[in-house]
């Protein structure tokens, strides 16, 4: 499929992405990181539209997916074409000549040791191995560090790609962000593309978040083309479908999946799923389909410990091709305990500032380059769970009695400070918050966090309490 079908689209999501930038006063952070540009586009076996851009680097391109800044532009395409797309690279350095300036006796070589662009074109357009468009590359169970946080995870992801709709479908992997789950859930999609078993070599594989999967069937339905979606995804033999928990309250959606995950199961194909949480937390789920999630085997994986930690870094490296202290290495996996994400994203930080810079690491760069980062990772880390604990043991009062129906005055109070503090440090929703508080409807939450508000605009000794409160619950279960 030709320039002219998506390339108008390319154009107008980058140019409004970089007017978003621009009014929020980022630009030179957009000007620096969607450095690429349109090469191509085409529909893969799966209809799904490919365009295909060019980066400086490998490295560019895989921070630029690290930050988010490739899911973004990608959001913004699938919101004017109203369907899923992926984005694909290849390495395109800029032209240029290289030279050997000093030869072995110190004198300066006037032999013309140039190499031309078009040998670095020619070095370049050697192709690559094939892989799945809808894939990462580099998400691959060889590149998953393994620690006791996700030993079982892994084996059981393992053995799943091995033997696809058998055993282990569907597969449920849950924890918190940036703990591995769509690293497994990728490598598994990754190892039956490559290694599909005997006989069964063109099988179907579909990965995609459910965002992406809602927006789909919500323009099947707009377009009144919802056989033709119903015949994609009901008829694939490998369904990976990331963040399931963005399903609450979508109750068309849920159907339409339920009769999928129906005609997948029946066929014994391979379904995995991700959440960011158990399946018993799952509020606003529709029954019958709860119980389809609940057949398969249910993964939890828990934040890396230190030596983990360490080892994940290590492996980022090796594969990174970069080398940095060890006691910067250390600083970092002694400071970042939650996710691989933000491990990953410091240790960038760090290879970014030597080499655009040109400038030597030491302990103490780390410590003032990171000291943002680490304070915003430590903020971002709070959970509800976290916030209901400190609130609770403040108060003295049980976790559960935050939780519970009572409406006694010594409950109700710290329950709307616990709601109040929930609603300020993290991004959940009011109806989100209200499944955190016992299931409760999205108007009282409403009204316990207006409660607060007003009462602060008058009483000083509850500013304090509060302030209190929120160090406490971003200072819990730090290391």
């Amino acid at each position: 499929m030709g320039e002219e079908n998506f390339r108008g689209f390319w154009d107008e999501a980058y140019n409004l992405l970089k007017e978003e930038y621009k009014a929020n006063g980022h630009e030179n952070e957009f000007n620096l990181w969607f450095n690429m540009s349109y090469v191509e586009d085409s529909i893969s076996d799966n209809s799904i539209p490919q365009i295909t851009v060019s980066v400086p680097s490998d490295f560019m391109w895989n921070s630029m997916i690290t930050k988010g800044y490739i899911s973004a532009i990608q959001s913004k395409i699938e919101e004017l074409l109203g369907m899923t797309v992926t984005i694909n690279y290849v390495v395109k350095k800029k032209e240029t000549t290289l030279y050997v300036p000093i030869n072995s006796s110190n004198q300066e070589d006037k032999t013309d040791k140039s190499i031309s662009s078009d040998t670095i074109k020619h070095e370049e357009s050697v192709p690559k191995k094939q892989t799945h468009p809808q894939l990462n590359s580099d998400l691959r169970f060889e590149n998953f560090v393994i620690g006791d946080n996700s030993d079982f995870a892994y084996s059981v992801s393992l053995a799943a790609a091995k033997n696809p709709g058998h055993g282990y479908s569907p597969l449920l992997l849950y924890g918190g962000t940036g703990l591995g789950k769509t690293h497994l859930m990728q490598s598994i999609g990754n190892y039956i593309f490559e290694n599909p078993p005997e006989g069964k070599e063109n099988l179907k594989i579909i990965y995609l978040t459910t965002e992406n999967f809602i927006n789909e069937f919500t323009h099947s339905i707009r377009e009144k083309s919802t056989d033709k979606f119903k015949k994609k995804y009901r008829n694939v033999d490998v369904l990976l479908l990331d963040d399931i928990h963005f399903l609450l309250g979508k109750d068309s959606t849920q159907e339409e999946l339920f009769y999928t995950f129906e005609a997948l199961y029946n066929k014994k194909a391979q379904i995995v799923f991700t959440c960011d949480r158990p399946l018993s937390e799952l509020k606003g789920i529709e029954e019958r389909l709860m119980s389809r999630f609940k057949l398969g085997t249910p993964i939890d994986l828990q934040p890396p410990s230190y030596e983990t930690r360490k080892a994940i870094l290590l492996k980022k490296m090796e594969l990174k091709g970069k080398k940095i202290p060890d006691d910067v290495i250390d600083y970092i996996a002694r400071n970042v305990h939650s996710n691989v994400r933000e491990l990953e994203s410091c240790l960038n930080t760090m290879i970014n500032y030597s080499e655009l810079l040109q400038k030597p690491l030491t302990i103490d760069v780390a410590k003032k380059k990171l000291s943002d980062s680490l304070n915003q990772i430590y903020d971002s880390n709070v959970t509800i769970d976290d916030i209901q604990k400190v609130v609770a043991s403040h108060y003295n009062i049980s976790l559960s009695d935050i939780k519970s129906e009572k409406r006694n005055k010594k409950f109700v109070f710290p329950r709307q400070i616990a709601v109040y503090i929930s609603r300020k440090l993290t991004e959940y929703s009011f109806p989100e918050i209200g499944n955190e508080f016992g299931g409760r409807d999205h108007t009282t939450i409403m009204h316990s966090y207006e409660k607060i508000e007003d009462l602060l605009k008058t009483d000083s000794s509850l500013n304090s309490t509060i302030e209190l409160l929120i160090r406490e619950s971003k200072e819990y279960k730090r290391i």
